[in-house]
């Protein structure tokens, strides 16, 4: 009989059957011989390649057994003879009704029982919720003859559903088309209930006419986008019909509320709808099942809690009288859109999320499509989170509907596009996988399953042929692990606490609440801010809704520092520039701190300001959780050298090295603003940046010689640092105080190459200070043999016949804190070798040197301090300033250093620490002297950061007191405590520095 039909199950394992040999003796049973015309063979578009195209093969084929023996009885021949006339030839009704079989086995045990819808199947098509509404008060107002209402109800909404279920899994792209079935389910359930709702008043009798009763949607239903089994989230509200009293009205309410949660909740021989829940009402479970709308209104404006508002966001009436829920929804919409204003709002609702993944039962949560970590609810509660403390001031973001939401809050820019499209695609994906793992039994899940045979109909169900299983698994658990980055980052996005905490006029940000808000914030021109404000946020552009969002916070940040005005207006230069670059918007909405820590840094530093708006691409610096750790200067070097060689000619390629520098130098501003880098270490850092500049540019410099001459430098070359460059302990704005130095290659000559060497320091020096947007590099060579009146450059030998000949006691003094910073290493270990003897004399000073350091220091403080400056207040040459504390540290050097190995350190502190440890100076004395130099040091960097240029002495401004007192990290209005405090500091260091520097040595 069956001579060609595929018995090798080879050919059907290629066609998707998990179990060949029970398919070819179902296809074999006679109750299907009329769907195949040719028994002898297999055509393409037999039942055997038809049903391969669905879900589950399998249990398709089944079912399709079962469903013709169904219709087997003469009393059904008609529906038997209309089946094989659809089924028969390939065509839309055979596709329909193939994919609903194997897609859910509880769809086919319904068909079996009810073979009579099966045009329900193959006639599908989308209804409107009045239609949906009309035919089941109509099935349950005539019920057939020994079908109860209850029943008549059932059977009506199993027949929709699966004209619902039928148009959804025969799409081929479900995903794209989920928002209609989930719509479709939920106006599904909004019929029943309105059902449901005729057959409870006829229940209750006359007396329900004494009651108007409105049944509110919540949940996924009130968003119209319901599962396939889920739980009907309700609230029920109640008002006296005219003549009645609130009493009776509510008792009539109750009963019928009782009825309707009865109606749809149990199950009978004719199945079952879902549960009814109406635990979201006031007072959940403990509360009255039914309400007046005055009721409700009282309850939210007195006791409601955070998660109340965020459920009553998806409120929608769905059942009863519509007027009522209108006026209900209407009534609620203010506490749901002023929710965010509540104090600790969005911590509540963050809070709340993490207690509902804690919930999640360890043996599910890896499983969990719904609750757990990359779950729908991630997205849920990210998105819900930004309509409500963005939705006070955009009315486009309220809407009940998850991916309506998202779009809107795409559109108007408070999720980025690719965000919000990432975010969209796997919430189709989850709510797909969710339907088609309920479908398929018709039971409440949100698991994925285990069983290899599920896993198996799931991933074909989603167009995964090849190894479908593994297929389907790796495409949720990507989709999963991008929801969780984006709700990490969203969902925690510290800009939303700051938005939340703003009141209703200042996120709105309206011309007249602009006016107000900055005044009283403290800018000194509200008129000149309220023109860059409307600048940056007029007109309709993705630009402006993302300024909208962001400058109402920001204000309060500028107004935190001492000067709010030059804050906003750099703002609006770097948005000028930046804006409409794709990253810039986005990092300051999304990115961790970004937003805050550039308004602080704006408001709070010219010097930082200046630097960012020659080189705006730093900002991204503030979104990187590491971005303000000074780099390694091999790091830098590195960069700077790369930056260098893209770069034709020498200004192109120092002024690129030069770049990078501003680039690092903006790093180092900003962590110095924020307090998160000590003094020590910022010292250190710009010096290492300075040094990386100095060589590289050598390197150019040595190359361009190469180039023009057509032979290699006549010498080796080395730059050393002196002063703060030379100690590691260099500040923002330090000139670069240097030694150079060559060394002749073997065969040179030396007049030709002396010559040569002092070309290349003097080009060096050139490029160094080109006019350019970033700060020049000052090369100050003044400590060099015979000061400015010597050569710029010796050679090796030159400064070792020097020091042996006219080496002066302050030349030793200047070397203490020579380092080699740039240029050839084994010159660099020979210089070091050289002048170690000279800072480190052997048996220290004598009388008359101790006595020439000692006129040299107050000639100094009595020729080289400004003419009207403060003794008490100038950081370097004033009583008890930097020239006092390292002169200190200096002598004791030359004192003792030949025979105290700890104190040959270029550093002022670390000699310092090593002569109190030495017993050199008292604790008390080198305490004195340590935080009079730390805090002059962090004075003179807060002066230029603050204004942008070199503070030499206590402001006597106030407002760039304050300025230098907030970067220090005192509040408002301290600038006068910042002043008394170092002249306190540097009264006591000066008392020190006059007993050690002056007591004859021992």
């Amino acid at each position: 009989m069956s001579a060609r039909m595929p018995s090798v199950p080879g050919d059907l394992t290629r066609l998707g059957f998990a179990d060949p040999r029970r398919t070819v003796s179902l296809l074999a049973d006679p109750v299907l011989a009329p769907l195949i015309k040719d028994r002898e063979r297999v055509e393409a578009e037999g039942l055997a390649v038809a049903l391969s195209r669905v879900a589950d093969p399998d249990q398709a084929l089944l079912a399709l057994v079962r469903l013709m023996e169904a219709v087997g009885a003469p009393a059904r021949a008609s529906i038997r003879d209309e089946l094989v006339t659809a089924l028969s030839e390939p065509g839309r009704s055979r596709e329909r009704l193939f994919a609903v079989l194997g897609a859910s086995t509880a769809l086919g045990d319904h068909l079996v029982v009810r073979p009579e819808h099966w045009s329900a199947v193959t006639n599908a098509f989308p209804l409107e919720v009045e239609e949906r509404i009309d035919l089941l008060t109509a099935a349950v107002s005539g019920p057939g003859e020994g079908t109860t209402p209850e029943d008549a109800l059932r059977i009506e909404y199993r027949r929709q559903l699966l004209g619902i279920a039928t148009l959804d899994v025969s799409r081929p792209d479900p995903q794209a088309r989920l928002s209609e079935t989930a719509a479709a389910l939920a106006d599904l359930a909004e019929a029943a209930l309105e059902a449901a709702l005729v057959i409870a008043r006829a229940a209750v009798g006359d007396e329900a006419s004494q009651c108007r009763f409105a049944v509110i949607g919540m949940g996924k239903t009130g968003g119209r986008e319901l599962n396939y089994i889920s739980d009907v989230d309700v609230i029920f509200v109640a008002e006296p019909a005219e003549g009645a009293d609130e009493e009776t009205a509510l008792r009539v309410g109750t009963e019928m509320a009782t009825h309707l949660i009865r109606i749809c909740s149990s199950s009978t021989a004719a199945g079952s709808l879902w549960q009814v829940d109406p635990a979201l009402r006031p007072e959940g479970k403990n509360g009255p099942l039914v309400r007046t709308l005055d009721s409700h209104v009282s309850y939210y404006e007195r006791w409601a809690k955070t998660w109340e508002f965020q459920a009553l966001l998806k409120a929608r009436p769905i059942a009863g009288d519509r007027a009522l829920g209108r006026a209900y929804v209407e009534a609620v919409a203010p506490f749901v859109w002023s929710a965010a204003s509540r104090e600790n709002f969005v911590e509540d609702v963050q809070a709340m999320r993490r207690r509902v993944e804690d919930n999640v039962p360890s043996g599910e949560a890896d499983r969990q499509l719904k609750l757990g970590p990359g779950g729908l609810r991630d997205i849920e509660f990210s998105v819900q989170l930004l309509q409500l403390v963005h939705g006070r001031a955009d009315a486009s973001l309220r809407s009940g509907t998850t991916l309506t939401a998202l779009a809107a809050l795409s559109q108007g820019g408070y999720v980025g596009r690719e965000d919000a499209q990432t975010l969209d695609t796997a919430y189709r994906l989850l709510r797909t996988l969710e339907h088609r793992i309920q479908l398929h039994r018709l039971r409440r899940t949100h698991l994925m399953p285990t069983a290899p045979g599920d896993l198996r109909c799931l991933g074909r169900a989603l167009g995964h042929q090849r190894d479908p299983e593994d297929s389907v698994v790796a495409q949720w658990r990507t989709a999963a692990r991008e929801v969780r980055r984006l709700h990490q980052r969203i969902f925690y996005r510290p800009l939303l606490s700051a938005v939340a905490r703003l009141g209703p006029d200042e996120v709105r940000l309206t011309p007249e609440a602009a006016r107000e808000r900055l005044a009283a914030l403290g800018f000194r021109d509200p008129k000149g801010a309220l023109r860059h404000l409307e600048a940056l946020t007029g007109g309709v552009s993705r630009r402006a809704a993302i300024q909208r969002q962001l400058l109402p916070v920001m204000l309060g940040w500028f107004a935190d520092e001492a000067d709010p005005d030059a804050g906003l207006l750099a703002f609006r230069r770097i948005s000028d520039q930046l804006g409409t670059t794709p990253w810039y918007l986005r990092l300051l909405r999304d990115e961790g701190s970004a937003a805050e820590r550039l308004a602080h840094t704006l408001g709070r530093s010219r010097y930082a300001a200046d630097l960012l708006e020659q080189g705006p691409e730093s900002v991204q610096f503030l979104g990187d959780p590491s971005g303000l750790r000074p780099r390694p200067r091999a790091d830098v070097q590195a960069r700077m050298r790369a930056a260098a060689r893209r770069k034709d000619g020498s200004e192109a390629a120092v002024l690129a090295a030069r770049a990078v520098r501003r680039s690092e130098l903006f790093r180092m501003a900003v962590a110095s603003l924020l307090g998160q880098i000590t003094l020590d270490e910022l010292g250190a850092a710009l010096a290492d940046l300075s040094g990386a500049l100095i060589d590289v540019t050598l390197e150019v410099v040595l190359e361009a010689v190469e180039r023009e001459s057509g032979a290699p430098p006549l010498s080796r070359h080395l730059v050393v640092g002196m002063g703060r460059l030379g100690g590691g302990e260099a500040a923002f704005g330090s000139d670069a105080d240097v030694l150079f130095v060559h060394d002749p290659v073997s065969g040179a000559d030396g007049r030709a190459a002396q010559e040569q060497a002092l070309e290349v320091v003097k080009e060096l020096i050139r490029l160094l200070g080109l006019a350019a947007p970033d700060p020049r590099l000052e090369v100050d060579a003044g400590l060099r043999p015979e000061g400015k009146n010597g050569p710029l450059t010796r050679s090796l030998d030159s400064y070792r016949a020097y020091y042996e000949r006219w080496s002066l006691v302050w030349e030793a003094q200047a070397l203490l804190r020579a380092a080699p910073v740039a240029g050839d290493p084994d010159l660099g270990s020979a210089f070091v070798e050289l002048i170690n003897p000279l800072r480190w004399p052997e048996g220290g000073l004598d009388a008359g040197q101790v006595r020439e350091i000692r006129t040299l220091k107050a000639r100094m403080e009595s020729e080289r301090l400004p003419r009207g400056a403060d003794r008490k207040a100038h950081f370097k040459l004033g009583h008890g300033g930097l020239s006092d504390v390292e002169w200190c540290a200096q002598m004791i050097q030359l004192e003792h250093a030949h025979e105290i190995p700890a104190l040959r350190t270029t550093s002022t502190i670390g000699a310092l620490e090593a002569a109190r440890d030495e017993g050199l100076i008292d604790a008390e004395d080198a305490s004195a002297l340590a935080e009079s130099w730390r805090l002059a040091s962090e004075m003179r960097n807060a002066g230029l950061l603050a204004r942008g240029r070199p503070v030499d002495s206590v402001p006597s401004d106030v407002r760039d007191a304050d300025g230098m007192a907030r970067i220090l990290g005192l509040g408002p209005k301290s600038g006068q405590e910042l002043a008394n405090r170092y002249r306190r500091v540097a009264r006591r260091a000066r008392h020190a520095a006059e007993k050690v520097f002056y007591e004859d040595p021992t």
